[in-house]
């Protein structure tokens, strides 16, 4: 590969390439030479921005963690308009979109990247399903704030509900491509049947 190329915004063009590998050949293709060759540089651009490897998935994690949380904000944002089932049927489906559930299993099973995320954020071991957990939570408590769910709803138990299921409804699948939309309605409606019907009459 040519070893002169210059990027302009080195860091974001190496993490974008090592999400386009990472979806196309899964964990296991994700090497360090695999990202320089598809982002078309020399494999040293990787070491003068990041001190290993491990610290440069470190920071993809961060970065595409990052990415959710401003999804987490939306939905946050959405309670009281719609449906709660609707908002949260269409919150899944962006939290465990392609990227983020790739992302996952790279983590599970590299232990010293494991390492790396946790001294870098408190409870960053799993970052991206900490992030999901953390904006169901928030979104849940601001609908019971409005009365749209149960007073005395358990908002971790329902939280773990949602994110558990939902994790292993996107990823524990032997069809290509996501869960249609129509199998996320109808998990997420049971989950939170009890706490919808139980809302106070107004």
């Amino acid at each position: 590969m040519p070893t002169g190329v210059h990027l302009r915004d080195a860091r974001q063009q190496l993490f974008d390439a090592a999400e386009r590998v990472l979806l196309r050949d899964g964990p296991n293709g994700l090497t360090s030479r695999a990202v320089t060759d598809e982002a078309g540089c020399a494999k040293g651009v990787l070491h003068r921005h990041f001190a290993d490897f491990d610290a440069f998935l470190a920071g993809l994690v961060l970065d595409r963690a990052a990415q959710l949380e401003m999804q987490s904000s939306a939905l946050r944002e959405s309670a009281g308009t719609g449906t709660v089932a609707g908002n949260l049927t269409a919150a899944l489906a962006t939290l465990f979109g392609p990227v983020p559930v790739a992302i996952i299993p790279l983590i599970t099973f590299r232990d010293a990247l494991r390492t790396r995320l946790r001294e870098a954020r408190p409870g960053g071991g799993i970052a991206i399903l900490a992030e999901a957990t953390t904006g169901v939570a928030a979104y849940l408590a601001a609908e019971r704030e409005l009365g749209r769910i149960a007073a005395d709803a358990d908002i971790d138990s329902l939280t773990l509900s949602l994110v558990g299921g939902g994790h292993l409804l996107f990823t524990d699948r032997e069809a290509p491509g996501p869960p249609d939309t129509a199998a996320v309605e109808r998990f997420v409606a049971v989950a939170v049947a009890d706490v919808v019907q139980r809302r106070p009459r107004r």
